[in-house]
């Protein structure tokens, strides 16, 4: 599997600390940014990694922010991206079984890094349940 990363500066502690647990567990990652603490916007960020997700690249993505809330926005404005701000374990699991999550957003001023940990955990392991609810994940990219 490969992961593909991203941050704004709300986010860049947790996102490096996330990058060093990943290499602990030999999981492939490319970190797309940012690379410092200095304000930015997190949208460039959000957009690539939601890029690289949808286009298949990369299986999965994970974002950081101050609270995860404005990358899922952000990443969600790209076809094919199925992102959600995920704050504990219950959620983590069922936006993967549920809704076939495949950008994972966190954040840096709201979870810690424990949670985030078990968090990242669950997104990656946990299969989604298809079934009925593949019929309600293609209704995300209709109209109807």
């Amino acid at each position: 599997m490969k992961i593909a990363i991203g941050s704004d500066h709300g986010g860049f502690k947790m996102k490096e600390e996330i990058l060093s647990y990943l290499k602990e567990k030999n999981i492939e990652y490319y970190d797309f940014g940012t690379y410092a603490e200095e304000s930015c916007d997190y949208p460039v960020f959000a957009k690539k990694v939601a890029n690289a997700v949808a286009s298949g690249e990369y299986e999965k993505g994970i974002l950081f922010c101050g609270t995860g809330i404005g990358m899922s926005i952000a990443a969600n404005k790209v076809k094919g991206v199925r992102s959600a701000s995920v704050t504990n374990e219950y959620c983590a699991e069922f936006t993967r079984r549920h809704n076939d999550l495949n950008v994972l957003c966190l954040g840096g001023r709201t979870v810690g890094i424990e949670i985030a940990k078990r968090i990242v955990d669950i997104f990656i392991e946990t299969p989604f349940d298809g079934g009925r609810h593949s019929t309600r994940v293609e209704m995300y990219e209709t109209n109807e």
